[in-house]
């Protein structure tokens, strides 16, 4: 279940093009009356290979805790989870679609998933696309949260996050369900062709730490949920996190890992940053 968490916010895409930065995953932030730094890195939540390298193995040896996205260490997260993963008003995906429709939703997911569409019938369809990510890759699936959470947990320290569960949760309810669902739908009817070839254009990217280019890649992509949600899926979670960044690092250095989606762009969390008067700079 936790690696339905981490991939929840994974297809995210991006929007308008902001001044270039840096090719950098790795970025410090300092200034500000800030006494130590902290660091602010950009993860991908699906990879083939999620090894750490040495200047990321630093900052988390230089820092004194770890921010995700969300607290993927909290032993309530899957209860909290399977609480808000449910559509409201008793909509359910056969509701949204025709008979021919769902019992073909229906063979993709248990093909893909192991699971009956019937037994997850009230899911939002957004949390069932998530779950087809490690399909999307040639070899076993990898995350680069949970190698941060291993370096973290072996130096004793503390895993937080920027949000909660039920927030990100509730983000789907601000999508249309009948949006969410026409992608499910079309994703069975490509048999995952299609969304394989974006998500080796997006790993293959990432590997080249250009964090622009990952927004041009991802606002290429044919999925419309993450192309025309833009705001609710990234721009107002990037703003709602520098408060909390905020206030973090004025008591304590710490790392920050979320998306590399939501780095850069005049709303990404660099700038958003920047804007409050610290210094972020790349680190190589």
């Amino acid at each position: 279940m936790k690696k339905i968490l981490f991939l929840v916010f994974g297809i995210f895409s991006i929007f308008n093009q902001a001044q270039p930065l840096e090719k950098a995953l790795l970025w410090k932030i300092s200034g500000n009356g800030l006494e130590k730094p902290s660091y602010l890195f950009g993860t991908i939540h699906a990879t083939c290979d999620a090894t750490l390298d040495a200047a990321t193995l630093k900052a988390l040896e230089e820092t004194k805790q770890l921010y995700l996205e969300i607290d993927m260490d909290d032993p309530m997260l899957q209860m909290q989870m399977m609480q808000g993963i449910a559509m409201k008003d008793g909509v359910t995906i056969s509701s949204l679609v025709s008979e021919e429709e769902f019992v073909l939703i229906d063979e993709f997911l248990q093909e893909n998933i192991g699971m009956s569409a019937k037994m997850i019938n009230t899911f939002k369809p957004f949390m069932l696309s998530s779950m087809l990510l490690p399909k999307l890759l040639d070899c076993e699936f990898q995350s680069v949260e949970m190698e941060l959470m291993k370096v973290t947990k072996a130096q004793n320290e503390e895993v937080y996050g920027l949000e909660t569960i039920g927030d990100q949760l509730q983000v789907f309810d601000k999508i249309p369900y009948q949006d969410q669902v026409n992608e499910l739908l079309k994703t069975a009817k490509s048999d995952l062709s299609k969304e394989k070839e974006e998500m080796k254009k997006i790993m293959d990217v990432y590997k080249t730490k250009d964090i622009e280019k990952m927004l041009v890649v991802m606002d290429e992509s044919d999925n419309k949920v993450s192309a025309d949600n833009k705001d609710v899926l990234l721009v107002n979670r990037n703003r709602n996190w520098i408060p909390v960044i905020e206030k973090v690092i004025k008591s304590t250095p710490t790392f920050f890992g979320v998306g590399a989606a939501h780095l850069a762009g005049d709303d990404g969390v660099i700038k958003l940053l920047c804007k409050q008067g610290y210094k972020v700079e790349a680190v190589k």
